[in-house]
């Protein structure tokens, strides 16, 4: 290994381990009434990537405060990806009507300073 290719890997190294430029993934998994996980923690500052799955049924995936509203077909993954450049805590949901539960299944995502 160059010199120069052991610089790159310990910036990466660094960068994954203090989140800068980081990629933050979380696998989620939406069924019939909830998201697992339902409570999602980033770091400000942080690309987020969301590898959604919808078990059993259509859903939805919305989060406001960042301008997402992703459906998410039964059977099938969605990669949701954006920057959490605002610290606090926001509230996601199902868009999708999904039975008589539907209205219930939220989660929180947590952006820490």
């Amino acid at each position: 290994m160059s010199a120069a290719s052991a610089r790159t890997v310990a910036q990466v190294a660094k960068d994954a381990g203090t989140g800068v430029q980081g990629i933050h993934e979380i696998q989620v998994t939406l069924r019939k009434f909830e998201f697992s996980p339902g409570l999602l923690r980033v770091r400000k500052g942080e690309q987020v990537k969301l590898i959604m799955a919808a078990a059993d049924h259509d859903h939805g995936f919305k989060l406001d405060d960042f301008n997402i509203n992703q459906k998410i077909p039964k059977g099938t993954t969605v990669v949701v990806e954006f920057t959490a450049d605002k610290a606090g805590t926001f509230q996601f949901r199902c868009s999708s009507v999904c039975g008589f539960g539907h209205r219930g299944m939220k989660g929180t995502l947590v952006v820490e300073e």
